[in-house]
Parts: structure tokens; sequence; C-alpha cells
């Protein structure tokens, strides 16, 4: 009705003209559009208006929405536009105890889900969301969670055996008893009390990447990680003994590059 109405106003003629003889030259308000301004003519632009609004309906209605559903559905399957994985989103979700085994959450959202005692064992996460997320017991073994964003998650217990979490923020996160045997931090940015926590018992090496966990945690501490991430600075400090007056290491504790 509406599309009628706007069609049938914008071919209506000026009262100068309708005055005038019918012609097919004659030119109404509408560039585009040609009309005779006899009562006659004025009919049949109305049979004209009522027969496009028909055929536009009837063209959206049969042809375009189910292409487009198709579409949608396609890339939900795809985990998003051109597999990218943006479709993904499982914020706030309850997925206990869930079993996504081998499947592809690329860019996928898991903001404060529920994720305790789940299953996504080889699972890839690649830049994927995962923030104030709970994964008690969940299993992550051999998945590729490298470029997440893991900080303040709740990890306790989780199984991360053989997974690899390169570059991975894990700030203000929990793995207490969290299994990482065969895991790689590589250039994971932790909090120093949770880096010495882990490397109390880390070991393995990573079949994928080749890297020793304890290595990739820089356990020992070493030159090239000592202190853990400066993202947190009151978390990531250096042990007040071993800081001289300027607040540097102190060499004198034979502490500053012990392997």
């Amino acid at each position: 009705m509406a599309l009628t109405l706007a069609f049938s106003r914008s071919i209506h003629c000026p009262p100068a003209i309708q005055s005038r003889p019918c012609s097919p030259r004659v030119r109404c308000s509408t560039p585009r559009v040609f009309a005779c301004c006899s009562s006659g003519q004025m009919k049949w632009q109305k049979a004209l208006v009522s027969t496009l609004a028909a055929t536009a309906i009837s063209f959206c209605g049969t042809g375009l929405l189910p292409a487009v559903a198709d579409l949608n559905k396609f890339e939900a399957e795809l985990r998003g536009e051109f597999g990218i994985g943006s479709a993904a989103q499982f914020g706030s979700a309850d997925l206990r105890k869930a079993v996504h085994v081998n499947e592809n959450f690329r860019r996928a959202n898991f903001t404060s889900a529920d994720m305790r005692e789940s299953d996504f064992s080889g699972c890839t996460f690649n830049g994927a969301y995962l923030e104030k997320a709970v994964a008690y017991k969940a299993n992550f073994t051999g998945a590729d969670l490298s470029d997440t964003l893991m900080d303040r998650m709740v990890l306790n217990d989780a199984n991360f055996t053989n997974a690899v979490l390169v570059r991975s923020v894990l700030t203000r996160s929990d793995l207490g008893g969290a299994i990482i045997e065969g895991a790689d931090f590589s250039d994971a940015v932790l909090d120093l009390p949770q880096k010495q926590a882990l490397c109390k018992y880390a070991s393995g090496t990573n079949p994928t990447t080749g890297e020793s966990t304890r290595k990739s945690l820089g356990c020992g501490n070493s030159r090239r990680s000592a202190y853990g991430s400066p993202s947190s600075p009151l978390l990531s400090a250096p042990p007040e003994k071993l800081l001289d007056r300027d607040g540097f290491c102190d060499q004198s504790t034979g502490l500053c590059d012990a392997n």
C-alpha cells in the first residue's frame, strides 16, 4: 500500500498540464515517467502502479528471502563469512559438559561462558575471546589456543596436554592444578606468581611446535622472561629480596641470571 501511494504521487500531473490535450510527449512531475493526463490515462496509471507493486511483493516473497536465509545458514556452518569464525557467538552461554571435539572456533566469542567439564580437545581457537569464562576441569588437549584472550578465566584442573598457547593472554587467570604437560606457552602473557606455580611441575615437549614446556614458560628465571608480564605490574614485579635500593635486581643475591 505504501509503495502504491508513493508511486502514485510521483506520477501525479500538475494542474496546469491536466488541462492540456492528451499527448504522449507531455512530461509529468517525475522525469522518467511519461503520462497522458486525461481521465482515461489516469486510470491506466493506477492500474500500472498496482501491477508493479504486486510484482515487487511477489519477487521479494519468492526469490530474495530464501536466498538470504540459505546464505546465513552457510556462513554459520563455516563459522562466519569466508570461514574466519566470526559467526560463532557463545558469550555467557551454558556449555557445561558440552562436547566439541576437533571443531573450528577461530575468532569465536566465549566471553563469560560456563565451560565447566566441557571437552574442546583438538579444537582451533585462534584469535578467540574467552575472557572471564569458567572452564573448570575443561579438556583442551591438543587444542590450538594461540593468540587468544584468556584473561580472568577460571582454569582450575583444566587439561592443556599438548595444547598450543603461543602469544595467548592469561593475565589474572587461575590455572591452579591445570595439566600442562607438553603445552607450549611461548610468548604467552602470564602473571609472575602463576608462572612460578606452573614451573614447579612443568614438563614435556609440544608435539606440534617442538617447544619444551619449561622453556616456553621461561622457567629458571632466565633473562628472556625473568619477571613475567609487564601488563600487570603489581603481580609481575620481581620479589623484593632481589631488588636493590634503586629498584634494580641486586647482583649480590646471585639470583638475577640464575638458570
